[in-house]
């Protein structure tokens, strides 16, 4: 009875997924991380936006733009009979290119160039505008993908301290700003004097890179993450973390658009966090009915019950005595 389970190196980053519910110990562990990862303070005046939350919104924003590419690109006029219908010329009418002949021959390139114009443009429409206001340097070594460099030390100035880009989304209907940093320290002076000088809409990204590498360690960041992100304790995916710091410094891509893989391993990342927390509120909201139900039973016994003994006693009232 003494002896006890060997432990296995291998699955030491592997925790369980059987949430207990509340307890003195998950609160002050929710506490701690806190203090570790976020600055809050009493007197802000700007939006905060959840990590989870912006992975939700990227997902969402780029399956709708696949929507409307595939729309675009096989509309009305995009196919007829299976081919890409395009006008003919008349020089390849005289040398005798047929319009399915001329269409297998340039299918391909035409899919491969599209692609790569599509992942050199920014999505349409785009509800949100993501703004790193770290310095050039930093936004060169590591930024998240369809960020735009725009540093704090723009705001400094008395003239046009905006870009085009910022002054399209202020304050516009159906989008926001965000901006974001390493650890909330620039970010959050940034997004108070924005606010302070009218711009409604904005919101900073709680925790920046520092949550980003522990959250999102993949697919979400092009570059290598700084040093200060991945200092910090081990979390459930300690061992990516772990994995990152033996990989050599890479500079950072500017892309707007996200890969199709990049995009799977948010998502996978994102089930990670939320689903185990679904069947608990499941379960606790069947057992929160079931309480209920079983109250309201007890109770309308409770009510019978009193109105049984009420009528008894009128009835003894009413007779006679003797």
């Amino acid at each position: 009875m003494d002896k006890r389970i060997p432990r296995n190196a291998k699955y030491q980053h592997v925790k369980t997924r059987l949430d207990t519910g509340c307890s003195l110990t998950k609160y002050m562990e929710r506490l701690e991380e806190i203090k570790r990862n976020y600055r809050y303070r009493a007197d802000e005046i700007f939006k905060r936006l959840k990590v989870t939350t912006f992975a939700q919104l990227i997902l969402q924003v780029a399956s709708v733009s696949e929507l409307n590419d595939d729309v675009d690109s096989h509309g009305p006029e995009g196919k007829k009979n299976g081919f890409i219908n395009k006008p003919l010329t008349p020089r390849s009418v005289v040398s005798g290119v047929g319009e399915r002949g001329l269409d297998r021959k340039s299918q391909k390139t035409e899919s491969e160039v599209s692609s790569f114009k599509l992942a050199d443009r920014p999505y349409p429409d785009c509800p949100y505008l993501l703004l790193d206001v770290r310095d050039r340097d930093q936004y060169d070594c590591c930024h998240i993908i369809s960020a735009h460099s725009f540093p704090i030390t723009k705001l400094s100035r008395t003239m046009n301290p905006y870009t085009k880009e910022v002054l399209e989304y202020k304050n516009a209907a159906g989008k926001i700003i965000i901006v974001y940093d390493e650890d909330e320290r620039i970010a959050s002076q940034a997004a108070t004097i924005m606010c302070e000088r009218g711009v409604e809409n904005l919101f900073m990204l709680s925790g920046g890179l520092k949550v980003i590498s522990q959250k999102f360690p993949e697919g979400m960041t092009t570059g290598s993450l700084p040093t200060s992100c991945l200092s910090c304790p081990a979390s459930s995916k300690g061992k990516k973390s772990s994995v990152q710091h033996q990989q050599e410094p890479q500079a950072a891509e500017k892309r707007w658009r996200f890969t199709s893989d990049e995009l799977v391993k948010i998502q996978e990342q994102l089930d990670e966090m939320l689903i185990p927390s679904n069947p608990n509120s499941r379960m606790s909201s069947r057992m929160s009915t079931l309480s209920s139900q079983s109250n309201a039973s007890s109770a309308g016994s409770r009510l019978s019950s009193s109105t049984a003994g009420r009528n008894s006693a009128r009835v003894q009232s009413s007779r006679p005595w003797k």
